[in-house]
């Protein structure tokens, strides 16, 4: 019987990296990369890598992605066994926000896609059933990361005076967690929210913002702004993703596509492409902008219905 298709996947990876074309420290192809390169489903790409990780080969680097190398924290010769995380009252030798923080660090770096318990238990040196009844599922371990996530980013204490820069506020701490955890937008539902200590206070600020506002009209409003904040985060984790696989900025794949463009604009007539490419007009996509441009017009529009309302 032949290897299966992750297998492959490993080998070929490892046997770049011991004849040198991968040294220490270098990223290996992401696992959309490997969907790509393979024409492999995702699962596939992902235990690819994560058999390389059990054989220390790489590991994840927030930020980076994964990398040829032992992780820091890797057994070695010599070094402590296997640590037993205990329930029963006795000494903890594993925190909860210990398993929570190496979480959001493999989805920082990987993507929720490549999270796993058994992961994280290898990366932490423990088993993976003790993992199950200290922190609960991968379920219950997303909603933990999420909530530990949200709280790098509070909100201002003191209520700000106005109700625009109230709602501003609790739109540009979410953005900033998107903007460091990728993954967060795509974890975070819209239309079941989780119920979480750190998360319900964004909903709360916003509803107090709006004051005197009809209820529904309140709610609304304040579910429209998490969707614009939390779509344009998830075109910030597909883009990061693009750039990772292709390593073209969104600037360079369109100045590549340009003379394409220009034909389609040619052929189909499309008037406003061609006033707008006249000129020589020079566009930078910019997330951040985008995101602040987008903010103004919905506090706009919220100003305008409040104020035919009254």
């Amino acid at each position: 019987m032949g290897e299966a298709p992750y297998q492959l996947i490993a080998a070929e990876i490892r046997r770049r990296i011991e004849a040198g074309e991968l040294r220490p420290g270098d990223r290996v192809p992401s696992t959309r990369a490997l969907v790509r390169d393979f024409g492999v489903a995702m699962a596939t790409a992902t235990k690819a890598l994560q058999a390389l990780q059990q054989e220390r080969l790489v590991h994840p680097s927030p930020g980076v992605g994964t990398v040829v190398g032992p992780p820091p924290r890797a057994n070695r010769p010599g070094a402590a066994p296997q640590r037993a995380v205990q329930l029963d009252g006795g000494g903890l030798d594993l925190h909860r926000a210990e398993v929570v923080r190496m979480g959001i660090a493999i989805a920082d770096a990987e993507g929720l896609g490549a999270l796993s318990m058994r992961r994280i238990a290898a990366e932490l040196g423990v088993s993976t059933m003790a993992l199950y009844r200290y922190v609960g599922g991968k379920d219950a371990l997303v909603l933990q990361m999420v909530d530990t996530a949200i709280a790098e980013y509070p909100l201002p204490r003191k209520q700000p005076t106005g109700w625009r820069d109230g709602v501003a506020a609790v739109a540009r701490a979410q953005w900033a967690a998107y903007r460091r955890h990728l993954w967060l937008a795509s974890a975070i539902s819209l239309g079941r929210p989780q119920l979480l200590p750190n998360l319900l206070p964004h909903t709360d600020a916003v509803l107090r913002a709006l004051g005197r506002v009809d209820k529904t009209d309140a709610l609304y409003a304040a579910i429209s702004l998490f969707a614009y904040v939390r779509g344009v985060a998830l075109a910030v984790e597909s883009e990061a993703y693009a750039e990772q696989d292709t390593g073209l900025t969104a600037d360079e794949w369109v100045d590549r596509q340009g003379d394409q463009l220009a034909a389609l604009v040619t052929a189909g007539n499309l008037t406003g492409f061609r006033e707008l490419l006249a000129d020589d007009f020079d566009f930078e996509y910019d997330l951040d902008r985008l995101f602040e441009f987008g903010l103004e017009l919905i506090l706009d529009g919220l100003e305008r219905r409040f104020t035919r309302l009254r």
